[in-house]
């Protein structure tokens, strides 16, 4: 078998504009906010669930924060300070952003369903505080942190999944959508140049795979031979599932993607499924106009060949691809960036 690892990749450079010429400690509490951002994102691994991040290009969610009051930036702005005190991760930040869009619209409301108030929508009755607690966006943003840091493995989830931990919701998917604005509110209001830890998106130009991806190639081929079991844990390698798969092989070089494959599928940068190089993900859906349809997710390793965990009786294996074949996705994705 031949296999061709491009590697690549981006030189990032942040400009943090200061707006007017006014006092020179202005300048410098800015410039300390953005080494401290700095240090917080340097020591990131890539959370590829959260997809590219980039300042404009249609779904990088520029254009839902522009949308957003002067009061819902103050709570971002509040959620991301007391973040920051507390030494918490972009992540949590990110959390409590989309959990708090979800929930009020990131207002500090005085009403809701029942008795849920509050940025959070938290119920005085369910013990999270007292009417004028849960109502102080001080406190209420603290005891979101607070439970949050209880959840297991919070850092380790999509962060729609933790905001619906600490919220424990009936409509537990509706956090997601605000995944995109989240991730871009770190960057533009928390001075996070990098909130995924996957490097900075270039919008339309698709970056070169990256030496993770070459690694995450050795990792998937070292599981051939083992069986295929819907629904396999992500905590153990005796066998996989299609998404468990990509997700592990990923994992052990240090990017996240989310569980499944249709979210997978969201989880990088979009190119026709021809260009696909190795490390690049590969789709399959039922009805290939629609994303929400897809079912099983591959990697390409070069070579006009994939690895995947296919079906139950069928062991984790490579096998040739061929571009239009029946139920491929038109765009592969490459995680992280």
């Amino acid at each position: 078998m031949k296999s061709a690892i491009v590697v690549g990749g981006l030189v990032v450079v942040v400009t943090v504009a200061v707006a007017g010429v006014s006092a020179v400690t202005q300048v410098v509490s800015q410039d300390q906010a953005v080494d401290q951002a700095r240090a917080m994102s340097g020591s990131l691994t890539c959370n590829a669930s959260l997809g590219p991040i980039t300042s404009g290009p249609p779904g990088s969610g520029a254009s839902a924060a522009a949308k957003l009051t002067e009061e819902q930036r103050g709570t971002v702005a509040k959620i991301i300070e007391i973040g920051k005190e507390r030494e918490l991760p972009p992540l949590a930040w990110q959390i409590a952003i989309q959990a708090g869009m979800t929930e009020s619209g990131l207002r500090s409301l005085n009403y809701g369903d029942r008795d849920s108030l509050g940025i959070f929508q938290m119920r005085p009755s369910m013990g999270w505080g007292t009417p004028a607690q849960v109502t102080d966006p001080v406190y209420a943003i603290n005891k979101f942190y607070d439970v949050l840091e209880e959840v297991p493995d919070w850092e380790k989830q999509r962060p729609g999944e933790s905001a619906q931990d600490v919220e424990r919701s009936a409509f537990p998917d509706r956090y997601h959508q605000w995944e995109p604005m989240a991730a871009h509110l770190i960057g533009n209001v928390g001075l996070v140049p990098d909130p995924t830890g996957c490097g900075e998106g270039t919008g339309l130009l698709v970056p070169a795979p990256t030496k993770q991806a070459g690694q995450a190639i050795q990792w998937a081929l070292k599981q051939q031979g083992k069986p295929y079991q819907w629904g396999a844990a992500t905590t153990h390698q005796n066998s996989f599932d299609c998404s468990s798969l990509m997700l592990q092989a990923y994992r052990a070089v240090g990017v996240t993607l989310p569980r499944v494959s249709r979210q997978q599928y969201r989880a990088g940068a979009m190119l026709p499924v021809e260009q696909a190089q190795p490390g690049d993900l590969l789709f399959w859906g039922y009805d290939t106009s629609d994303p929400n349809t897809i079912h099983h997710v591959a990697m390409y390793i070069g070579d006009g060949k994939i690895v995947e965990a296919q079906q139950t009786g069928v062991p984790v294996h490579i096998r040739p691809v061929r571009w239009g074949e029946p139920e491929l996705m038109g765009q592969a994705v490459r995680p992280g960036v």
